[in-house]
């Protein structure tokens, strides 16, 4: 859940102090670190999911603000769009009965959800792009009332000097379309899977995430169509991609370093690593300053927060204060349904498991390059794509998750208890 902010108009002596605490709370962080000053409560698993508000005939309804006012739920919340919210759960120990428990909780609060939709005429669908939605939906008309979503719009404008975002997908057809603001994020809805891991396993856990994102895509693809085109089978990814294309200071706003991507490498020493990487390569977007201690890092998390990688490390903290490490991943569309979200956390959780406990760390048999093309490969062709495994050898989608993959993250699970 994103943290409001109190202004949308900066100034430079914005931008000047929050690099300040940026930089200070960078600082602290390499300490925690250094000291593994996080929390061993681990592992825990959580879960996000983003939903679509829709009419009988299937378009969009621009009226979350009255649905999460019936919902009165803090768990329940908006996205960017009016017609898109976002559904969370507590977190729950990665042992026992926890996938039990995540189903739970969310059929639960999606039932809940659909009941008092259906009190305002309209119903909740789940699904990582709606067929049906317009550009012409993708309005500032229909933005959320909450200030930072204006904000992050009007930077991600200045970040381009002005100049429109262009959406250029080639698939199965092609799409080419200009539109004048970051609206176009608001079609991409997904699934994000929350791994709270400790600081002496967090590499294998991070660069473990990054390779099983192909396959766990791969498993749950389901937004091929975009304005009427058959694009990619999960054509969600580019556009979001290309929605906040904005990149780093190498180049500025065209930069080589992009605000959403697969990210710029395995981990190698610590998780700190990307968050240098974000204070040395991003320019910030919403400077809002804080007056809260050092300790809650609230500038670094909220500059984290628009740095998009579809593996993303967070900092959190336990009910004690402690701070924690997770592990946020952001490939999966969002739906169809809660057993699908459920299986797909089970597959996630069960194999990056394997692979992180696994002699041979993976990342050293299979190079970075190739576990970012084979994502793109299976955001392109789905089961049909053809991805290079560990020992070398390619091989389609499907037959690597029959044969391999969902028995190796059957056995991750009972590694698990």
């Amino acid at each position: 859940m994103g943290d409001e902010i109190t202004h949308s108009n900066f100034d430079s002596a914005d931008f000047k102090r929050f690099s300040q605490h940026l930089q200070a709370e960078t600082q602290l962080l390499g300490q925690w670190f250094g000291e593994k000053a996080f929390s061993q409560r681990v592992p825990v698993c959580g879960l996000e999911l983003e939903a679509w508000l829709i009419d009988p005939q299937g378009l969009p309804v621009p009226m979350n603000q009255a649905f999460l006012g019936a919902m009165n739920d803090p768990l329940v919340v908006p996205e960017l769009a009016r017609f898109n919210v976002e559904f969370n759960v507590h977190p729950h120990a990665l042992q026992g009965a926890a996938l039990s428990q995540l189903y739970h909780d969310l059929q639960q609060t999606w039932a809940r959800s659909q009941a008092v939709a259906g009190e305002l005429d309209t119903r909740l669908l789940m699904t990582g792009i709606l067929p049906s939605v317009k550009q012409t939906h993708l309005s500032l008309a229909n933005m959320s009332e909450q200030i930072r979503y204006q904000a992050l719009n009007q930077q991600v404008l200045r970040l381009r000097g002005g100049e429109p975002l262009i959406l250029d997908i080639h698939g199965r057809e092609q799409l080419n379309i200009v539109h004048n603001d970051v609206m176009l994020e608001s079609a991409a809805t997904s699934l994000q899977l929350h791994l709270k891991v400790g600081v002496d396993q967090a590499v294998r856990y991070y660069n473990a995430a990054q390779i099983v994102s192909a396959p766990l895509l791969g498993a749950a693809v389901n937004s091929p169509f975009l304005f009427g085109q058959d694009l990619w089978d999960e054509t969600r990814i580019p556009l979001f991609e290309q929605a906040v294309a904005v990149g780093g200071f190498a180049g500025a706003s065209r930069g080589p370093v992009r605000r959403v991507s697969f990210g710029t490498g395995y981990a190698k020493q610590s998780l700190f690593e990307c968050f240098v990487e974000n204070e040395a390569h991003f320019p910030l977007l919403l400077p809002t300053c804080f007056d809260d201690p050092v300790e809650q890092m609230r500038h670094l998390r909220l500059h984290n927060g628009t740095i998009w990688r579809w593996n993303r490390p967070l900092i959190g903290y336990d009910d004690d204060a402690t701070p924690h490490l997770r592990i946020e991943q952001r490939v999966l569309p969002a739906g169809p349904t809660v057993p699908d979200c459920i299986a797909n956390a089970a597959f996630f959780y069960g194999l990056v498991q394997a692979l992180a406990v696994s002699d041979i760390p993976p990342e050293v048999q299979l190079p970075f390059a190739t576990a970012r093309d084979n994502f793109y490969a299976v955001a392109r062709d789905g089961l049909d794509a053809q991805i290079t495994w560990l020992d070398g050898r390619k091989l389609s989608v499907q037959s690597l998750l029959l044969d391999r993959l969902i028995p190796q993250a059957h056995y991750g699970l009972n590694l698990l208890d």
